[in-house]
């Protein structure tokens, strides 16, 4: 990684990290966790950094798994660890961002506390607005920092950046954890995750980037990137991923002609599940 492309703004970000000295990231190989990670080695030393991706039941296992890939391809010391469904968080209220956020980088800080990783990291930018992100309550009582968006770095530099460093994650879209498909207050179980993973499996299978299988009981309502919608209509993947959705046990399967959007389950994506 060249670090002479970091200037102006990301010199501030240079700046946070050395203040840091030795830290913990929480770490989703999205977009941003990743950048983060990855400059925070080059700039700390591979000593000082370490990337911890939590597991609950409601973060799709092909995430993890990319996230731990990623981690080897740019020797970040990591770790990877399953962790339980809380009950109050099965439960699906209102406030479940909070709670889940709360519970996993709770997990994340003693974990780094015992590792010897005294400040604890996440991935939030400049571009992420705190009104209705929940999530973002949690992170600041949990005392957990944000180097990105300290440096005023916006996701647009930061796909930039990430671009010309080389990283494959400058395109990768948002991805939020499956419980962010369900209405609150619907009680969610394991088996009812594996089913909405399975489906969106079935659509980034077949090239499609950005995919959101929302769950209505026996009806899934599909959200597609624009670029995708018309190409899923006349593709010849359409007859069977749907015969699939039905045998994964939804009865309907709708294609949602507003396409993806954030917050269609009135939440704000990009709080849930790790950073």
């Amino acid at each position: 990684m060249d670090l002479s492309l970091i200037e102006k703004e990301e010199d501030r970000l240079v700046e946070v990290l050395k203040g840091y000295g030795r830290i913990a990231v929480g770490f989703s190989g999205g977009v941003d966790s990743t950048f983060l990670a990855v400059v925070a080695r080059e700039v700390l030393g591979k000593d000082a950094v370490r990337a911890y991706t939590l597991l609950p039941p409601h973060v799709a296992r092909w995430e993890a798994a990319e996230a731990a890939e990623l981690a080897r391809r740019f020797d970040l010391p990591h770790r990877l660890i399953e962790v339980p469904f809380v009950e109050e968080v099965r439960e699906n209220p209102p406030d479940r961002c909070y709670r889940c956020k709360r519970i996993l980088f709770g997990a994340i800080k003693r974990m780094a506390e015992e590792d010897g990783y005294p400040v604890v990291c996440d991935g939030t930018n400049a571009s992420d607005p705190e009104e209705d992100r929940p999530g973002m309550r949690a992170l600041r009582e949990l005392g957990v920092r944000s180097p990105l968006r300290e440096a005023g770095l916006t996701k647009e530099r930061i796909r930039d950046l990430s671009r010309a460093f080389g990283l494959p994650t400058w395109d990768k879209p948002p991805y939020s954890c499956l419980i962010t498909r369900i209405p609150h207050g619907v009680r969610v179980d394991e088996a009812l995750f594996r089913r909405i993973e399975e489906a969106e499996l079935l659509f980034l299978r077949a090239g499609f980037r950005q995919v959101r299988v929302r769950h209505h009981g026996d009806l899934a309502r599909i959200e597609l990137g624009s670029d995708d919608l018309e190409r899923f209509l006349s593709s010849g993947d359409r007859d069977g991923i749907v015969a699939r959705c039905k045998e994964l046990g939804y009865r309907y399967v709708t294609l949602d002609l507003e396409g993806y959007r954030t917050g269609s389950m009135s939440v704000k994506e990009g709080t849930c599940g790790s950073a």
